[in-house]
């Protein structure tokens, strides 16, 4: 590990941004490794993309990308992973409920494992999101088997190498765990800590995620199912 790339997506978190960063910064100087920290605004219809230009202009480390038109969580994660400089990518929510105090352990798993995701073991969510989210993972496991508990949890350290591989569609960053096994990557639960939401509010429904997760889990399962896993024998060309 030489460098991280903190990914976060942001739609309308402006009073939650600072926070974070000065959260994020002091991780960072625990873990002891160069770091820069990428948001990306999905057209934030508050002052987000001025709270993070302000950042920007007093910390190198502060990178952003902003779209030009609304497009989701996909997207941006996306395309922080497409500006992300680091050979590990660390993704978290920016409304704080992920913890990022939770990274220095979560740490000690990576390079036995090529990814390490949190399990929101104690959700502070309320109990339709909770119910909703415990039969979404059991459906999720039981068609496409990644064996994971919490595929909603967005504090996930990856390696870049394989992240960068996989072409991300609409909606299919809750099944990162099972496209990075596709790659042959090698994953690990870790129990984290889950924060109440404190400022701005949930951009989800339980009936708008469950639609989109059905499509997608089709989508997912025909993924693993169609996917070419190539060895090579021998070959004369230098890569």
């Amino acid at each position: 590990m030489e460098k991280i790339s903190y990914v976060i997506p942001v739609f309308d978190e402006e009073d939650n941004i600072v926070k974070l960063f000065e959260e994020i910064t002091a991780v960072s100087k625990i873990v002891g490794k160069e770091y820069e920290i990428i948001f990306v605004d999905d057209c934030s219809r508050d002052n987000s993309l001025n709270v993070i230009k302000d950042l920007a202009s007093k910390m190198d480390a502060v990178k952003y990308v902003a779209f030009e038109n609304n497009t989701g969580q996909s997207a941006a994660m996306y395309a922080g992973f497409q500006y992300a400089s680091g050979d590990v990518v660390i993704t978290m929510d920016a409304d704080l409920q992920n913890d990022p105090a939770d990274i220095p352990e979560m740490l000690k798993f990576y390079g036995e494992y090529d990814m390490v995701i949190g399990w929101r073991y104690n959700r502070k969510d309320t109990l339709a999101k909770k119910i909703a989210s415990r039969f979404g993972n059991k459906i999720r496991n039981s068609i496409i088997k990644d064996n994971v508990h919490d595929t909603g949890c967005s504090l996930k350290i990856m390696r870049s190498s394989m992240l960068k591989k996989i072409k991300i569609y609409k909606g299919l960053h809750r099944f990162l765990p099972a496209m990075m096994q596709m790659e042959g990557a090698m994953v690990k639960e870790v129990k984290v800590n889950h924060r109440p939401r404190i400022h701005g509010v949930s951009k989800y429904t339980n009936m708008k995620r469950a639609k989109e997760a059905l499509y997608d889990l089709i989508s997912v399962r025909w993924m693993q199912k169609r996917y070419l896993k190539i060895e090579v024998r021998e070959t004369n060309v230098a890569r």
